[in-house]
């Protein structure tokens, strides 16, 4: 841990003992250089990065305050009993909570896409426009699966330089991370067979269930470290599951992220019973701590791990580009890819892939999850200042979701009709379970600008709760 987020944590700390509460001023920089020994670079650093998680505030010509804090979620319970469904059956209600987010003359908080704004490059389409000049009848056959050569070198380059070992030859490149998942759990299961999943849990998991006809055993997960291993080792002791399908980062919709022993627990557990794992890490890029958590499948040494992302969250939503490190099962989503998709669309794969060779990819990821850190920032002041004392809202270290738990009595669902009558979309908890356990809880997509429009739907969405029974 560098000096300067040691004294983050230090600070962090002190606020959560309360020593400095909500409106307090924090030392100024100097002073506060002074008492630690630290520079004031140093200083700088580490105030720069509790006013990215929220912890503060700068206010111009003044200093930096310790921002108000909504209660933080409480520990999940143990699922009561492991939620199991013989049939999962979600799809048209997702549908219609999706399609209600499209109108733009809704405020988007329901939406599960990230601010388009966000994506506005001028150098990804000049990238399209150059190999749309280049493209040949031959570029259709070459790019058939495992998809373009220089893009998955590319994927493989940036796997390398965070310290692990995948090659291109198993990378197969998908048409966005949907299909890497769906293919992924093609590849390691059968109609009918168990799937363990988060609870609760992406609500696109249980549609690929659905659709394929498997068998969910959800898990209780924690809002902030992620899927509960105990739960899990139970599950799998009284089911026969074939694979396991949960986000170790920034998971949605609760934002919890696998701690680093809680990864390597998870991988033994799987490789003892031989139960393949997709790993979906849609949001590993869009972390805001000083380095990005690695995979479990950096710790897989015998390729029954499916690493499965794409561009779509971080770089470009409509191109549709995703992919998978599928490990020894990569020639078989390769043949499953071929039966489907045929292939993912060539021009984009290879627009990413000049993209990627002239660079700027990394710039552009700094400056959006410092961009995402601070919407997320001011949605949770917002929250803090508006919706009621008895509301809870998660603290998610990445992505840009936050999940909200209501008094357990009221109805998201009933505050999601409201809403939408009000103009206001939001994702109710019924869109992430197969039972009924989150009825009382929603979440919200924190990506978009903070404007004045967004602070009188957070003030109308706590009218709102304050209304409800």
């Amino acid at each position: 841990m560098t000096k300067y987020e040691q004294l983050a944590q230090q600070i962090r700390e002190q606020i959560e003992n309360r020593v400095w509460r909500a409106g307090d001023k924090l030392p100024s920089l100097r002073e506060s250089g002074k008492r630690s020994g630290l520079s004031l670079m140093t200083v700088v650093q580490s105030y720069q990065l509790l006013e990215s998680q929220g912890w503060i505030v700068a206010r111009p010509q003044s200093g930096y305050y310790v921002t108000a804090r909504p209660q933080a979620l409480p520990q999940a319970r143990r699922n009561e009993d492991l939620l199991l469904s013989e049939q999962v059956d979600i799809n048209a209600f997702i549908f219609d909570v999706l399609q209600a987010s499209k109108d733009p003359t809704i405020v988007p908080f329901g939406s599960a896409f990230p601010d388009a704004a966000l994506f506005m490059q001028p150098k990804l389409a000049s990238a399209l426009s150059s190999v749309a000049r280049k493209f040949t009848p031959h570029s259709s056959l070459a790019n058939l699966p495992p998809g373009n050569d220089a893009l998955r070198r590319h994927i493989a380059q940036r796997y390398a330089l965070s310290g692990m070992q995948v090659g291109p030859d198993e990378i197969v490149i998908t048409a966005g991370a949907m299909e890497s998942l769906s293919l992924s759990l093609q590849a390691v299961t059968q109609q009918g067979d168990y799937v363990a999943i988060e609870s609760p849990a992406f609500y696109g998991a249980l549609q690929t269930l659905e659709r394929l006809r498997l068998k969910a055993v959800a898990i209780a997960t924690h809002p902030q470290y992620g899927i509960d291993l105990d739960s899990l080792q139970q599950a799998l002791e009284q089911y026969p599951i074939k694979a396991c399908w949960l986000m170790t980062h920034f998971q949605n919709p609760l934002g919890a992220s696998l701690p680093e022993a809680n990864k390597q627990r998870l991988v033994a557990i799987l490789h003892e019973r031989q139960v393949s794992l997709i790993e979906d890490d849609v949001y590993g890029e869009l972390y805001f701590s000083a380095e990005r958590p690695l995979p479990a499948k950096a710790l897989d040494h015998v390729g029954q791990i499916l690493h499965c992302s794409s561009f779509s969250k971080c770089l470009a939503p409509g191109f549709r580009v995703g992919w998978v490190a599928a490990g020894r099962y990569a020639p078989q989503v390769q043949r499953l890819q071929l039966m489907s998709t045929v292939s993912t669309s060539v021009p984009m794969q290879m627009a990413i892939a000049d993209y990627l060779l002239h660079g700027g990819y990394d710039i552009h990821l700094r400056r959006l999850r410092r961009v995402l850190s601070q919407r997320q920032s001011a949605m949770r002041q917002a929250i803090a200042n508006h919706f009621p004392p008895s509301v809870k809202v998660s603290r998610p270290d990445g992505g840009y979701f936050l999940w909200i738990e209501l008094v357990t009595t009221q109805s998201s669902l009933e505050l999601y009709q409201h809403a939408l009558a009000k103009g206001i979309s939001i994702a109710p908890g019924r869109m992430f379970t197969i039972g009924n356990h989150f009825n009382h809880c929603f979440r919200l997509n924190a990506s978009f600008e903070w404007n004045d429009r967004l602070e009188e739907a957070i003030k109308t969405l706590a009218k709102l709760i304050r209304s409800l029974p």
